[in-house]
Formats: C-alpha cells, structure tokens, sequence
C-alpha cells in the first residue's frame, strides 16, 4: 500500500539529497518477490532513509508521497504502465494519459522532475513528454515523489521530484526470481505478455543484483470493442520492450564505507503492425487503429522508422558514514536519452528544396548528460541538534531535436553547464524542529548560430549564451503537538528553464538572436503550503495547503495551425490542496483514500501581467480526483485489493471562446487478488477497469492532435512469480 508522510522539503528542498523512504505498513504478501523484502510490514514504526541524509519524519514538514514496494508490485499486476500507478496514489498527480507521452501529466499544476536513483531522466531544455518511461517496473524498489516546485536538483523540478529507487541486493546468498505475465482484452492482437528474472546474491561486503526482461504489447481496446488509435507522441501499445539492469556494492572499512557501480540499458520500440486512423470528435466516434504500418500509396513503401524510446545510464556512488564525525555521499553519473517521434507529414515539415512532394518526417530528441551530486552531513554540529548539510553539484546537459529522416536540425544542441553549491540547516528545539537552506543556481545555456525549418521562413538566428544566476532560499517549521499530531509551515524557492526548444525552432523572422529571446527567461517559483497530519496506530490522516507562484511562469497552448506546442510567458499562481488518509482497523484490513485539488491561474496574453483572470486546463492542469482503496489479507498466503478512481466534472474559462473547457468525469473500479502456492511460486491476477466502462480521457475531451481516444476497456492479467 502507499503510504502518504507530510515531510518537508524545507528540509530536503535545496539540499539536493534523495527523496526521503517512509514506510508503515502492515503485513501482505509480495504479489512479485525479490529477495529484498517487499514490504517493511514488519516495522510498526516510521523509517526515513535518503542516499545522502536520513532523516526523522517527526522532525521535518511538508509533503512527500512514498510508494512503497507493495504498491509498486501492486501496479504491475494491473498495468506496466509506469505513470498508472503515480495517478493512483499520489495526491497531486493527474490522470495517466496511458501511453508513452506524458502531455498534460503535471503534478501540482506544473512538470514533475522524473529519475531514476537520484538522476534526472527529464529533458527540461526541450520537454517532448517522453521521460517518465525509462525502465522497467520490475526493476523498481518503491517511488519517492515530493510536491511542490524545488531546487533539489537544479531545473526542472517545477512541480515537484519524483524519483524511482532501484533494487539491491540485502539477504546472504545467491537468490533467483522468474516471472512471467500475460493479459488480454479477449482480442487476439490485444495481448501483452512478458518475461523476465532477477539474480541477487550477496556474500559479506559484496553484493550484486542484476535484472532482465522483455516485454511484447499488442494493440489496446475500449469498452465498446474499438481499437485505441496511437498517440503521435507514441504509444505504449504494439511495442515491444527490452530492460537490462545492474548494480554492483562493496562495502568495506567496517561497513562505514561504499562503493556502488550502476548500469542501466532501456529501449521500448514501436512495432509498426498498426496505423492511426482519425474517428470523428463532433460525432463521438474515438480515433482508432488498423492493421499495418502507414505505406506509401503508390510505392509501397514503409513511410517511417520505428519510434522509440533508448534510455542508457551508468552511475558509480561513494558513501562514508564516518567522516570527521559526519557522512559523506559524492555519485558521478552519465545519462543518454533518445527520443523518436512517430512520423508524419504535417506542414512544418515540408521543404520544396528536399522535395516537391510530400516529405514525412520523424522529429527525434537527442539528450546527452553526464553530472557530479556531492553531500556532506554532520549532526550536532558545534550544538547538540544542529545539523549542517552542505554539497555542491555539477551538471552537464546537451539536448537537441532533430528531423531524423532528412536529418534536418529542428532544436539546434543546446549545451547547459551548471553550479550549484549548497547549504541547509536543521536545528530541534524539543517538540519543534527548524530548518532552513540556501542553493545558488549558476547556469549557462549555449547555442551555436542555426537556420530555422522552410517553413519558419529558413532565417538565420545568432547564437549566444544565456547565463542563469539564482540564490534560491526555503524555511521551515514543525510542531510535534503530542497524540501522533503535528503541523508544519514552510516555504521554498524553486527554479526551472522554460521548455527552451519550443521557442528555438518557432523562430520565423530575421534578425532575431538567442539572447533576445524574451521566453527563454529563467522560471522561479516561490512556494508556501501549511499542514496538519496525524499518526496512530489504527492510521494516519495528512492534509496540506499550498500555493506557487512565479512572475514569469510557463504553460502550453495550441497552434491552430501546425497542431503543434506554443510556449506561453505568463504569471502563474497555483492554489491546491492534498488530503490521505489510511486506517487500518485491524492488521489485515487496510483502507486508504486521497483526494487532490488544484486551481491555477494566468493571465489572457504574453506581456500581460494582470489580472490573473484565465483558469489553466488541461494542458497543465487537471481535474480534481478521488481515490480510494480496500486491501484484506485474507491468509498468510493470500490477498485481494479493490481500488477507484474517480476524476471530476469541470467546466472553465465560460463564455471566453477558444479558451473555455469542458471535461467530463468518470470512475473506475481495478482488482488485485494473489496467492502464493508451495512449490509453484505467486500466482497474481489482475483487472484494470473491472466493470469495462466506456469513457474518454480527460486529456483527450480537449482537441490537441490525433489525441481524441476512449480509455482502455477491461484488461486481465494473470502474473506468475517463482523465487528461487
């Protein structure tokens, strides 16, 4: 299950350490094993642990969201979606678009950071909403997710972190896992199955845990039968998916010291078996899919290449936890993202000078980053209960985006360089505990002179460097108020870039030069929220008010034209509030619940500052949501889970033309159950959408580009797990 803490990130905001692991939980069954355990149920107290500085829920305040390892396992028995399960049981996060493009998916109203051990995954500098899917689940411990804008990380985090902790290896001795999965809409091209295994072995101070596995998706189905259209931002349906993962620790100097190697190879590929077609939205008719890949109507030949998705990390970290009384964390890392688009021939990407027909092209982000993360704590520092934290971190970032068929630059390389040196401060005066930081933010953003597309007029743009400097500051307080109560208030400072790219390749009049480029100003948020939260027992019950506000923020609208992206500079505020609650009446009944609400404001037009009289849709902003779950662990063999979720009507902007929105809601019901069989391993069966509900999502009741498409139909899936 998940368990929802309210920890601050004025303690961990500007401190660039990992999210914080909390757990509570009552015992179940690990629907997937590994030799790690599944679940801390065997813990009754609350556990806070981070790759740079623990910390004690009680001591510190804000809002942080801990997917813990069952409710990872959970997810994965309905869907290998890897975003469903943030949708499920984060507070602020909004509905998964279920495909690989993660448009419209923000938390708190703005882009979430993703990583992956601490790394960022995103591409800030040109956002193509492709970064949430980088590994296979299987390879996943629990998910540690911080709303609220931070400078954690440096940029991107404008809504919140979210960062996907991989396994390791933690019992002695060589443990082997099998599993294999398949499900099906009961469509003979709708199946999805899967294969894969894990090896962990550990001897003393050494340990090493290695996973692999392969993944095939046919193509998905609504509740009325109909095939779901692919996304032209790609689709997890009819892919086919490969994941190599491995973790290499030594231990040694009596288990103060670490050295941890990590590798990581990821691609996910479209198959091409089936084509978009168009449905009819004034009629209610969903897009769909046939089969076979698009052809050239007169040759006969494959229009495109396949998309994809390549995502290669290696990371090598050292730790000492006795450091001049301290503890010392420093991880060197390189990332390198690929990012092919499905094809089209839309006019932007038409040039006579290549060709006087018709040119279909595929537009691909290239993201090369390599950094240094350094922490050093030390605890009563010169008084009992002070702690200082202090580090700096390094950042290397070269994105760009290209047309790969005609090999066109689109984004010219965009080449950022950061500084970021730190501090925090956290200091317990009996029941209440302060904390307060500072990041200095010292980037640089370099473009080489490019020419714009034909159809951006082909100008000539100089090229320049845009240098970033930025003290960002955060605070907090905590109040321990006796019979598991506490509140909190805090406030942070948080920084991203705009999505850079977009205003780069729009560029369609001469003498314009990178410097003179008013949208690719720096985005910095000022963030406040106050919350009370109870723990006991039988439960916890945590709910927090916030707001975000930036002078100059980002949002996204429409081209009516290219059908394409249009980065806004616009204020922004942002208002919301999170609820969780769990109780547990008895230790094998859990029932958990959250609801999230969000509201942003902006103004009508670029350049205008006020009033702040536009409500932000679905582009950035979703409806509000309800979800709730009940969980009984029936034997010590068995379990079964029944969960909703339940998004909400919405009508905005009334009467203000292109600007007014309208969503429907819908409610949907999913079902886990497992057993674990002697001698044959877990069984799991999973159904998503368990009364096959017909419905439309809600990023697609707005008209974007070939994005009208109904939710997936119910889905059935039968895992079977063997440890070894």
């Amino acid at each position: 299950m998940t368990t929802n803490a309210h920890l601050t990130f004025a303690a961990f905001l500007l401190s660039g350490v990992a999210l914080p692991a909390v757990a509570q939980l009552a015992p179940q069954p690990a629907p997937v094993s590994d030799p790690a355990p599944a679940d801390d149920s065997s813990q009754n107290t609350v556990i806070v642990t981070g790759t740079r500085s623990p910390k004690a829920i009680d001591k510190v305040a804000g809002a942080v969201t801990v997917i813990t390892p069952a409710e990872v396992q959970r997810s994965l028995t309905i869907t290998e979606d890897a975003t469903a399960v943030l949708a499920r049981t984060v507070p602020g996060y909004s509905e998964s678009n279920q495909t690989m493009n993660t448009l419209g998916e923000t938390m708190r109203g703005r882009t979430a950071l993703y990583m992956f051990d601490g790394i960022p995954q995103s591409t800030p500098l040109r956002d193509g909403s492709r970064n949430a899917t980088f590994t296979d689940m299987s390879t996943v411990q629990r998910i540690e997710v911080i709303g609220g804008a931070s400078a954690a990380e440096g940029i991107g985090a404008a809504g919140g972190l979210i960062n996907y902790i991989s396994k390791r290896a933690t019992e002695e001795g060589t443990h082997i896992g099998l599993t294999g999965r398949f499900g099906s809409q009961y469509r003979d091209d709708s199946a999805i199955w899967k294969i894969g295994g894990t090896i962990a072995h550990k001897s003393g101070d050494f340990d090493v845990f290695a996973a692999a596995s392969y993944v095939d998706r046919g193509i998905t189905y609504d509740a009325r039968g109909r095939r779901i259209g692919l996304s032209a931002s790609s689709s997890l349906a009819d892919t086919k998916q490969v994941d190599f993962f491995l973790k290499v620790g030594h231990d040694f100097a009596g288990g103060t010291q670490r050295l941890e190697a990590t590798a990581s190879y990821f691609k996910l590929t479209a198959k091409g078996d089936y084509h978009y077609v168009a449905g009819s939205r004034a009629l209610g008719i969903p897009d769909t899919a046939e089969p076979g890949p698009p052809r050239d109507p007169v040759t006969g030949q494959l229009l495109f290449a396949p998309d994809f998705n390549r995502f290669q990390q290696y990371a090598l970290n050292y730790s000492n936890s006795d450091l001049v009384g301290g503890n010392l964390v420093v991880t060197g890392y390189f990332a390198k993202q690929e990012m092919r688009f499905p094809g089209d021939n839309s006019v932007d990407k038409q040039d006579p000078l290549i060709s006087s027909g018709v040119i279909f092209d595929q537009s691909e982000i290239l993201s090369k980053k390599y950094g240094l993360r350094t922490s050093y704590t030390r605890p009563d520092f010169l008084t009992k209960g002070l702690e200082l934290r202090f580090g700096v971190d390094l950042v290397h970032d070269q994105t760009r985006q290209y047309l790969a068929l005609t090999n066109r630059v689109w984004v010219p390389p965009m080449n950022y360089t950061s500084v970021g040196p730190y501090a925090q401060l956290s200091y317990d005066l009996g029941p209440v505990t302060l904390s307060g930081g500072w990041r200095h933010e010292a980037g640089t953003v370099k473009v080489d002179d490019y020419t714009t597309t034909y159809y951006r007029n082909r100008v000539f743009v100089k090229g320049g460097k845009l240098k970033y400097t930025n003290d960002l500051f955060n605070a907090g307080i905590v109040g321990r108020l006796g019979g598991g109560f506490s509140a909190f208030a805090t406030y942070g400072e948080g920084f991203t870039l705009p999505n850079v790219g977009i205003p780069l390749r729009n560029v369609n009049v001469p003498g314009k030069t990178v410097e003179g480029l008013l949208d690719l100003k720096a985005v910095v948020f000022k963030n406040k929220e106050v919350g009370v939260n109870w723990r006991g027992r039988m439960g916890s019950v945590g709910v927090s008010y916030y707001q975000s506000k930036s002078d100059l923020g980002s949002s996204l609208s429409i081209d009516p034209i290219t059908r394409d992206y249009v980065l806004n500079r616009r204020p922004i505020k942002i208002y919301g509030i999170d609820f969780s609650a769990e109780f547990r009446p008895i230790d094998s009944l859990r029932l958990n619940a959250l609801f999230s609400h969000v509201l942003g404001k902006t103004s009508a037009a670029n350049n205008v500052t006020e009033p702040l009289d536009v409500t932000l849709g679905m582009l950035n902003i979703a409806p509000d949501k309800a979800n709730g779950q009940i969980s009984w662990q029936y034997t010590p063999e068995s379990s079964v889970s029944l969960g909703v979720t339940s998004f909400f009507n919405r009508n905005i902007n009334i009467g203000r033309g292109a600007l007014e929105e309208h969503t429907k809601g819908y409610t949907l019901f999913d079902l886990t159950t497992n057993y674990r069989f002697k001698q044959v391993g877990t069984v799991s069966i999973g159904v998503e959408n368990l009364f096959n509900k017909f419905y439309f999502l809600s990023s697609s009741q707005i008209d974007i580009y070939q994005n009208y498409f109904a939710g997936r139909g119910r889905t059935v899936t039968v895992t079977l797990h063997r440890d070894f």
